[in-house]
């Protein structure tokens, strides 16, 4: 049910990034001594900033976390819309930059040679995935399971039989790479990010009666509520 999620408020990214990586510290540091190698997935986009960088700096044994993407744009890698830029500039710095990074896209490749690699790099990955961490668009997409797009059914299915699916967002501008519900909701802990105002009003309305196609990050919501915890900040 959508209620069995825990919940954390903060007045601003200021409060909120310090304390979610504190969280964050200690749910990898725990899943360190319990398996000894982790997984830790990341979303892009601008809400993550002051947390990975807060991250960054957090005493863990970061040689032994594996880190990949939720999601992943087919642009280069040097583009300033890739996550995979964003997260080496923001989170694979200080004690962090021992962390082990796996990108989730390659656009060298053809799509069909992308999907392929990337489904492999994934499947040799310490699964499943001990953290992950999402964000949530103004549309209630998560990762890139956007409303509209083709394969969102299969994208979001926690009995997927793929890992990572191709998905074409209505009127993006390229097409994307996602994780599937195989990976994100079978995780053992998953954390919502939330900034804002007008997130805190589509989260709102995220818990509220309609389908899942309408607003994906409902099948985190209740799917996998058990496992979530979100972090919500009034003011950006």
């Amino acid at each position: 049910m959508a209620n069995d999620f825990q919940r954390r408020d903060f007045a601003d990214d200021d409060d909120l990034a310090p304390a979610f990586a504190d969280w964050t510290a200690e749910k990898l540091s725990a899943a360190i001594a319990e398996r000894g190698a982790v997984l830790f997935v990341v979303s892009g986009g601008k809400s993550p900033a002051g947390y990975f960088r807060a991250l960054s700096t957090m005493p863990i044994d970061w040689t032994r976390v594996s880190i990949t993407l939720a999601d992943e744009r087919r642009v280069p890698d040097d583009s300033p819309r890739s996550n995979a830029r964003f997260v080496r500039e923001t989170l694979l710095r200080n004690h962090a930059a021992a962390a082990t990074f796996i990108p989730l896209a390659d656009a060298r490749l053809s799509q069909d040679q992308e999907l392929a690699a990337a489904s492999a790099r994934v499947a040799n990955l310490p699964l499943p995935a001990d953290l992950v961490v999402l964000g949530m668009g103004d549309d209630g997409h998560t990762a890139s399971w956007f409303p509209g797009a083709e394969g969102l059914t299969e994208a979001m299915d926690q009995g997927s039989r793929q890992l990572v699916a191709p998905i074409q967002a209505p009127d993006a501008p390229e097409p994307r790479l996602t994780l599937t519900g195989r990976v994100i909701l079978r995780a053992q802990s998953i954390a919502l990010l939330i900034e804002g105002q007008d997130k805190m009003n589509t989260l709102a309305k995220a818990l509220g009666e309609g389908p899942t196609e309408t607003m994906p990050i409902r099948a985190v919501l209740r799917r996998a509520a058990d496992k979530l915890t979100i972090f919500a900040a009034k003011r950006a």
